[in-house]
């Protein structure tokens, strides 16, 4: 990959708003990955997400169960770091939009009913994060920096 290519890609001017929005943003989707993949925090792990999302016509389930788990468990370490954001947030924001549109639309806006409004407003803070870049207090900004003296 070329320097200028990877510094497109790592380059941030958006300060420490991106942080604020990172953080937080990057702590749910792990919590939500671990979910999914390990079982933590009342999750189905890997084996009980890949047969619900079988039983929702997502197949294979199995290998679904892995790519979802792992955009929101890895994306959401990448987001908290601050590395290869725009990357990390672009994966997470496609799998809330097909979250969106596979489980949430058929119930409405309301996150009561099961609705799609939560996953909307991820995936809204995600294509943020994907326009906007890491921000000041990220690794990608001194992988940037660093960069840019080669």
């Amino acid at each position: 990959m070329n320097t200028s290519l990877l510094n497109k890609i790592l380059e941030s001017k958006a300060g420490y708003a991106a942080l604020i929005l990172r953080v937080p943003v990057g702590l749910i989707l792990m919590a939500h990955g671990a979910q999914k993949l390990f079982g933590w925090f009342d999750g189905g792990g890997l084996a009980g997400t890949a047969g619900w999302l079988s039983s929702i016509g997502m197949e294979p389930g199995y290998l679904m169960a892995i790519l979802a788990g792992s955009a929101e468990f890895f994306g959401g370490i990448a987001l908290v770091l601050g590395v290869l954001t725009r990357p990390a947030a672009l994966v997470a924001a496609f799998t809330m939009l097909v979250a969106i549109f596979s489980v949430h639309i058929s119930n409405g806006l309301f996150a009561d009913n099961g609705g799609y409004e939560y996953a909307l407003t991820l995936m809204v803070a995600l294509v943020s994060l994907t326009i906007q870049g890491g921000g000041y207090l990220s690794i990608d900004k001194a992988l940037s920096e660093k960069s840019n003296h080669i």
